[in-house]
């Protein structure tokens, strides 16, 4: 037993039926079905203009003839406002903290690049028997003379005999704001060491020491000129000569 079709099924699909023809997706013959019902039923005939009406209006709404595209402003409301200005001091507090917390380290890594060509200036000449200086010691006042006016400051080469350790000569290097000066040292057993001068931005008063496998390098800057002692030497003994060293170019053991 079939039951009998539901008006509510019929009335949708009649809906449907109006729904496809404004549309225009129904067949031909279709389509002629539902405009001779439309011709001859007032409600067919009111739904579809209806729905004609609904068309035009939302195309109208989203297809008009703005030439320029409509634009919204929404202004926060006054606790929106603060929250917004809280948001943005959190943040320029916590910028600021991480830029404070990370100067440190960029001032360490500036004055310690001179310490590091230093070293380097060490490992390359310090080997070298024939050419180990461009000026010898027994030219140490020519030596002071050219070194001073290539740094544009008077330069004072240390004694070490004190250590055994007596005056090869210098030579002019390269430095990271100008030129630089290397002073090599030479004891009875053939060690050597090396004092590096250059011009710096920081002073720095404090000793630190650079170490790169064997090699040991004590730095410091005073009165705008970093100096650097490297060697290979008993650290404890490199250390010691350093401080001296740095008492004589005029630095204060009480900042150490």
């Amino acid at each position: 037993m079939t039951n009998p079709e539901r008006p509510s099924d019929s009335n949708e699909r009649d809906l449907q039926a109006l729904s496809s023809y404004i549309d225009d997706e129904l067949s031909a013959d279709e389509r002629d079905a539902v405009a001779h019902r439309i011709a001859n039923d007032p409600a067919a005939e009111a739904t579809v203009a209806a729905y004609r009406a609904q068309d035009n209006a939302l195309r109208a709404l989203f297809t008009g003839d703005h030439a320029e595209p409509q634009v919204i402003v929404m202004r926060p409301r006054a606790r929106e406002r603060y929250l917004l200005a809280a948001c943005f001091l959190v943040v320029g507090i916590a910028c600021g903290m991480l830029i404070h917390m990370l100067l440190p380290n960029i001032d360490d890594d500036a004055r310690s690049r001179f310490a590091e060509r230093a070293d380097i200036a060490y490992a390359v000449y310090a080997p070298e028997q024939r050419h180990a200086v461009e000026v010898a010691a027994s030219q140490q006042d020519h030596l002071v003379t050219w070194l001073s006016k290539r740094l544009n400051r008077t330069l004072t080469i240390p004694s070490l005999t004190e250590y055994g350790f007596q005056l090869v000569g210098g030579r002019l290097l390269p430095g990271d704001e100008g030129p630089a000066a290397q002073i090599m040292y030479q004891n009875a057993a053939g060690e050597r060491l090396t004092l590096y001068m250059t011009t710096v931005a920081r002073n720095q008063a404090k000793i630190r020491m650079l170490r790169d496998g064997p090699r040991r390098t004590y730095y410091w800057a005073s009165d705008s000129v970093g100096y650097a002692l490297s060697g290979q030497i008993g650290e404890a003994k490199l250390q010691a000569i350093a401080y001296d060293t740095c008492k004589e170019l005029g630095g204060d053991p009480a900042k150490w």
